[in-house]
């Protein structure tokens, strides 16, 4: 059985605990691997790698950090294959999303390029008489990343291409589930030049995580997953005085105006609720159908879910994959019949999907509820599965307020052809990333991702101007060069003349 191991100093690390886990291919439900779990003395000894590399590292001119990252991006461009069809065998998703998907986290990379540019501080002469003033940004150390398995590639790249442009060192959790990615990824960092120490990657499960929480030497997190573990993070993480961004949960709404163009609304339903198996943070899960559109919408959902070609993610023809595990597939089981039996209408049931050649892969086809209330836990919860809950609305207003009164706020759509609606919609609405007939508001790697409410615990978002915020520390110096005369000592607060 081929052992997964962790990266540590520019090389493959054992590291001293003999826990694994098993790896799995969703498409046919065999065993591909074991990945090893860390101890939290194997994080504490990466850590410490990482800490004395930082030294040179962050010492080291922003343009030669691009430089390393410019020849990143080329071997990220020259191993896309390769790379996208690690994501497919662990993951599951489909070729072409995979393949999107590092494509989105290549964007990061390319904003990190950018460096030398974004680091530049800002700077006054004279803020008084002979004195001027000043601003730097400046790494912050070792900073660590925990990622969930829905993006194995696009979320790690979220976090360390730039925490380490901005001269930090990286630990990287990955997802237990699909660590290959990680790993790979690592290996092309160390061929793109990077020092050894200075990107490494630890595998394992809460022991690790809970180690990269109480370290001393780790002065930042970044973490993506469920607002349970997002809370938890970022609570301990502040007791141990560690900056924290921390996404979490999300039940993104697509809100459809009567006066939409009924097509592209469904089409962009369907992308986004049963694109990647619904396992994206961003996905649609409730649609809102505002006055008498409610009908027409589930009639045309209808039909596109029932023909959802759904198969093995490196078959050509499926639109939609496996679900990552079997444990996770029962759970969206589950959550379905929880819908049937709260009264809502099963509209489209994929439950009981089997694939010829594939009965042991963790399929489930599309789902689709009508007629779902606020009060039902399919509707509160996050179902992380292929399952789209339609919503009824009077108007404009009550379907405001449903987005509005959602303890999630991660991102939110609205289908209109009225230019009113959509930027008082945009406006109004209390959620951290807005489309207008834009099923899936992802922000490019220059703008910065992350939602509000409890689908984010900390104060910036990911990615963008926020990241390079969240990974320096800014530093202003105000100086004077004595001219030879003296001044008498002052005894009141300094203000500038």
């Amino acid at each position: 059985m081929n052992i997964i191991e962790h990266y540590v100093n520019g090389k493959k690390f054992s590291g001293s605990s003999k826990r694994t886990s098993k790896v799995f291919n969703p498409a046919t439900g065999e065993q591909t691997a074991e990945v090893r779990l860390a101890s939290a003395k194997d994080l504490d000894d990466a850590v410490q790698v990482a800490k004395k590399a930082f030294v040179s590292w962050s010492a080291k001119p922003p343009l030669q950090r691009a430089r390393i990252m410019f020849k990143f991006k080329e071997l990220i461009e020259k191993n896309s294959e390769e790379l996208t069809k690690i994501i497919v065998s662990e993951h599951g998703k489909v070729f072409e999303d995979a393949k999107g998907s590092l494509t989105r986290g290549l964007e990061v990379v390319e904003f990190a390029c950018g460096i030398p540019q974004l680091l530049k501080g800002e700077f006054t002469e004279n803020v008084g008489t002979d004195v001027d003033s000043w601003s730097m940004r400046q790494p912050l150390g070792v900073c660590a990343g925990i990622t969930p398995f829905n993006f194995p590639a696009m979320v790690p790249m979220w976090m360390f291409p730039v925490a380490i442009a901005c001269g930090n060192t990286f630990i990287l959790k990955p997802s237990e589930k699909d660590p290959s990615c990680s790993i790979k990824l690592a290996e092309l960092l160390s061929e793109a030049g990077l020092p050894e120490g200075v990107f490494n990657v630890v595998n394992g499960d809460k022991e690790s995580v809970d180690a990269i929480i109480n370290n001393k030497d780790i002065s930042a997190v970044s973490f993506v997953g469920s607002t349970p573990i997002a809370k938890y993070i970022y609570e301990n993480c502040a007791k141990n005085e560690k900056r924290v961004q921390a996404l979490g949960g999300a039940k993104n709404h697509a809100v459809v105006m009567p006066d939409c163009d009924l097509d592209q609304a469904v089409n962009g339903l369907m992308g986004a609720a049963y694109g990647s198996a619904g396992e994206r943070c961003m996905a649609q899960s409730v649609a809102v159908a505002v006055g008498d559109i409610g009908d027409k919408l589930v009639n045309s959902l209808a039909k596109k879910v029932e023909a959802l070609k759904v198969g093995p993610g490196m078959d050509k023809k499926s639109e939609m994959g496996p679900l990552v595990t079997k444990e996770h597939l029962e759970k969206v089981r589950g959550y379905v019949d929880l819908g049937v039996k709260e009264g809502a209408k099963l509209v489209v049931d994929g439950r009981n999907l089997k694939l010829q050649g594939y009965e042991n892969g963790y399929y489930i086809g599309g789902c689709l509820f009508d007629h779902v209330k606020k009060d039902m836990r399919i509707y509160k919860e996050e179902i992380f599965g292929p399952v789209l809950s339609v919503v009824r609305a009077k108007d404009f207003d009550e379907a405001l307020k449903l987005v509005n009164d959602h303890e999630f706020g991660n991102g939110v759509a609205i289908f209109t052809r009225d230019g009113d609606a959509g930027r008082t919609f945009a406006s109004k609405a209390q959620i951290g990333m807005v489309g207008i007939n834009i099923p899936i508001p992802v922000p490019m790697a220059f703008h910065s991702f992350g939602g509000w409410k409890r689908s984010l615990f900390g104060d910036q978002h990911m990615h963008g101007p926020e990241g390079v915020r969240f990974y320096t520390k800014l530093k202003t110096i105000t100086s004077r060069w004595p001219s030879g005369l003296r001044s008498d000592p002052e005894f009141v607060m300094p203000t500038m003349k």
